[in-house]
């Protein structure tokens, strides 16, 4: 059967996936039909756009006269994906790191490569490259590396009253500035002069039981089904579930390995019967079988991007009638609070949940109504005492 290679070039200042095969009249009869597709005569092959349903297209029209080879389409996207993660792609961020002026032109270079060696995620480094080229467009042609803690805390004021920063930004803006100065430049420890705004407590937002039953009866999709049991029965965030692989689900231990979570740590947590019984039922009645990763893409072999999984949540929650402003952390919220309320140790919880401080985990004591539900509100112990009519 014929092979179609597929790798993405750059055409004419684009990238395209480009389908390389041996000449063949019929195949290029159907290859044709594809939509959007195009003739190259610079590289004499036929492309399609970088898009996943153009791919599934030809797929399934090339079927079963010829089958698509995607190593190398495989290995590009992941490598596509991995430079997105670290450098800043939205156009006003472009135009902002453009304006910075020459004699900070060293900054985030130096700042990259140590964020790189220091082995700091993808998405943190991206939060600090960004964060910090704000302070570099908002210096000019004043050098970042002369400023001291007063230019800084004077900088800061500006982004909470001007600027009307949130607490949480506000955070971000300092982390990456103190990671610039004292991982970067080797200073002393200056910023602990600088006084952080206090974060508002934000309460988990929890589903009910009876919520949890509605959304999941009105999914009928079994490979979705299988995501978000697996997010609520184990309490995963979402960037656990789209890592999963199918060598981590130890079925023996009924234990599911959690592996390179947040703070770059590994963890197990309990495999419940019933979620292992949807997942072997969803890998036997699936016809593309999962090869690494527990959900892959159909289209790619890859990962299911995090963003997709959060899609299918917010769909989920539509068809089942809840209104409540959540998103798929709340299957993450609802099981510690659930545990909780069900007597489990805090300390047991923080170990599931990975959490790197128990105050983290703490948080579920304000949302538990296990103690709550016992205390008698002032006003009944007045009507029964008689004093009011």
């Amino acid at each position: 059967m014929t092979t179609i290679q597929l790798q993405i070039k750059s055409h004419n200042g684009t990238e395209r996936i480009f389908a390389g095969y041996p000449y063949s009249k019929e195949l290029n009869q159907l290859v044709k039909k594809v939509t959007g597709i195009k003739w190259s005569q610079t590289h004499r092959q036929r492309d399609i756009a970088v898009d996943r349903q153009a791919v599934s297209e030809l797929q399934k029209i090339v079927t079963p006269h010829a089958v698509l080879d995607v190593t190398v389409l495989k290995k590009q996207l992941q490598e596509r994906k991995d430079r997105k993660a670290v450098v800043p792609v939205t156009k006003k961020q472009v135009a902002n790191f453009r304006s910075i002026q020459p004699v900070n032109a060293h900054v985030l270079p130096a700042m990259k490569q140590q964020l790189k060696l220091k082995a700091y995620s993808s998405s943190t480094a991206r939060t600090y490259l960004n964060e910090m080229a704000q302070l570099l467009y908002a210096l000019g042609s004043i050098p970042a590396d002369d400023l001291k803690p007063g230019h800084l805390k004077r900088y800061l004021v500006y982004c909470f009253e001007k600027l009307q920063l949130k607490e949480n930004t506000l955070h971000s803006r300092i982390n990456s500035m103190k990671f610039y100065y004292e991982q970067v430049l080797k200073r002393e420890k200056f910023f602990w002069e600088i006084p952080r705004p206090k974060k508002h407590l934000i309460l988990p937002k929890v589903l009910s039981e009876d919520e949890l039953a509605r959304l999941f009866n009105s999914m009928g999709n079994l490979k979705h089904t299988a995501m978000l049991f697996t997010a609520y029965s184990a309490g995963l965030r979402v960037s656990e579930i789209a890592s999963l692989k199918i060598k981590h689900i130890d079925s023996g231990r009924m234990q599911i390995l959690i592996e390179n979570a947040k703070e770059k740590k590994d963890r197990y947590v309990n495999l419940s019967p019933v979620l292992l019984g949807i997942l072997r039922a969803y890998i036997k009645k699936y016809k593309h079988k999962p090869k690494e990763y527990l959900f892959e893409s159909e289209e790619t072999g890859l990962a299911y991007p995090a963003r997709t999984i959060q899609r299918i949540f917010q769909i989920a929650k539509s068809k089942s009638g809840i209104k409540k402003n959540v998103g798929i952390h709340s299957l993450r919220h609802s099981f510690a609070t659930h545990l909780l309320e069900k007597g489990t140790d805090i300390r047991y919880i923080k170990e599931l949940l990975g959490h790197f401080d128990i105050k983290t985990t703490q948080r579920y004591l304000h949302v538990s109504k296990k103690d709550l539900v016992n205390i008698a509100s002032p006003l009944d112990d007045l009507w029964r005492k008689g004093k009011i009519e």
